[in-house]
């Protein structure tokens, strides 16, 4: 006889309960209107000044900007150039964009037909059904200049005034023949639209890269993003209250969240993230209430996701070594280990496994490439009269987070 299901005909399966009210307010990824955009006011006016030609029908500036991850230069350049599409439609001036994400689309191909792709989707219901009919954009077979074509052509037969390109982490972009095209298509005669980029880069050095045509080319208008500060946080979590139900977060939510993320990265995508992360664990838990136990619990779980993804390529003898360091730490009144110790507990750990364990000198070079990742520390000490000195490693996250990381990692 087959199972028979453990479900009733009473029970909602898709039940989510009482915590969110618009959930997309709070996901990764999410671009708001121009006005839920906090903390950043003064680098909505540069990329704004920047722009503001283009609204009249005139060139667009080029603008680079820095900073770190999480510090609004993506949502900035979106939203910004989201509204200028908006106000130019006003004075009856088309203004097109396009946003490429080059850590996605690392080829100058697949960069190009990324831009093709998205200013066919902006502009296809308003061209002829003969333009729609001709105009093919394959996904492969052809190369990147052949891409771009595409994209002037579509320029020319909707007649667009300016196209302004967000190239957002540029510098994970293979070669740089697509912003010298894109800086230069005006003015070699390929098309009459003025274009405008907004690069974007996590890197302060990005430009010191660019060969000399390509860097001459370009406005010497660079902009740097700071990390936000808790107040800063604060503000942004308090803008998105409202994705959830009124009355279901607890007081001290915001200004917890605001705060670990303020003194860990300030880093505002990290920091929404977290916030969503605390109404789901509220809601798993069918709680009426987020509350600071649900943020702690949302951060830790972060903390383990990373280092689960940092350690889930290793092997199985460095997940070990890590396993001994963090049971060690666990156990024993000290951060400091030697690297015997570690490998006395190792060696135990891999014949309890059935495994033959790695010779010590192996151990020692592995020990020294964790701490060149940034998962231990060592150092070497002096071990007093007689002893020399020696080698000591410690971790740095904690013990609990790195044995659930290496639990869920096998």
């Amino acid at each position: 006889m087959a199972d028979q299901s453990s479900f009733d005909d009473s029970e909602d399966i898709f039940q989510v309960g009482g915590i969110f009210s618009n959930r997309e307010l709070v996901r990764v990824g999410h671009v708001p209107e121009l006005d839920r955009v906090v903390g950043r006011d003064e680098e909505v006016r540069e990329v704004g000044a920047a722009l503001g030609p283009a609204i009249q029908g005139d060139p667009p500036e080029t603008t680079i900007i820095y900073g770190k991850t999480g510090t609004g230069k993506s949502l900035v350049s979106r939203c910004v150039t989201r509204e200028a599409r908006r106000r130019a439609e006003t004075n009856d001036v088309d203004l097109q964009h396009a946003y490429v994400d080059c850590s996605d689309y690392q080829t100058e191909a697949k960069a190009s037909r990324e831009m093709a792709r998205q200013l066919y989707d902006n502009i296809v219901d308003e061209l002829d059904e003969e333009v729609k009919n001709d105009t093919k954009i394959p996904r492969v077979g052809i190369g990147a200049a052949d891409y771009r074509d595409i994209t002037w052509e579509l320029l020319e037969e909707k007649g667009v005034d300016s196209f302004v390109v967000i190239l957002d982490e540029i510098d994970k972009l293979s070669g740089d023949a697509l912003l010298r095209s894109l800086s230069r298509a005006r003015e070699s005669g390929k098309i009459d639209t003025h274009i405008g980029i907004i690069c974007i880069s996590n890197k302060i050095e990005y430009r010191k890269r660019l060969n000399e045509r390509v860097d001459s080319s370009l406005q010497d208008n660079e902009l740097v993003f700071d990390p936000y500060d808790a107040e800063q946080l604060r503000a942004i979590l308090e803008n998105r209250r409202d994705a959830f139900v009124e009355g279901v977060l607890d007081e001290s939510v915001i200004p917890r969240a605001a705060a670990l993320a303020a003194r860990e990265h300030g880093d505002a995508r990290k920091a929404v993230d977290t916030f969503y992360e605390a109404g789901r664990l509220a809601e798993k838990e069918n709680s009426d209430k987020v509350t600071e136990r649900h943020v702690d619990k949302a951060i830790r779980r972060a903390e383990v996701n990373r280092f689960e993804k940092l350690v889930s390529g290793q092997t199985p003898h460095v997940k070990l070594l890590l396993r001994s360091i963090a049971l060690l730490t666990q156990s024993e009144d000290g951060e400091w280990f030697r690297t015997a110790k570690i490998y006395d507990l190792y060696k135990r750990l891999a014949e309890k496994e059935a495994s033959d364990p790695l010779s010590y000198d192996r151990v020692s070079r592995l020990l020294k490439e964790q701490s060149f990742l940034g998962i231990t520390e060592s150092e070497h000490t002096g071990g007093g009269k007689g002893e020399g000195s020696y080698l000591e490693h410690r971790l740095l996250r904690e013990p609990e987070i790195v044995l659930s990381a290496l639990d869920e990692a096998e």
